[in-house]
């Protein structure tokens, strides 16, 4: 379960383009953040970002450093 969880995340987070570009900093840094808010969340479809940028102002600047560098 964990590894599902993780995968998700790094998918959802990591992907901007290429995710090659991505340091496993970056894949990681919305993990606790997903853990605790969007851990029911089905990944694909834009399901975890959108769930995470919904929760946005109670994410770790980490997390939000990461879904910014996405969006670039």
């Amino acid at each position: 379960m964990l590894k599902l969880n993780f995968a998700a995340i790094a998918v959802a987070v990591a992907l901007s383009g290429s995710a090659l570009a991505q340091s496993s900093d970056q894949r990681g840094a919305c993990k606790a953040d997903y853990d605790k808010f969007c851990a029911g969340i089905a990944p694909g479809g834009g399901r975890i970002v959108a769930c995470l940028n919904g929760k946005r102002d109670q994410l770790s600047d980490s997390c939000k450093k990461a879904l910014d560098s996405r969006k670039q």
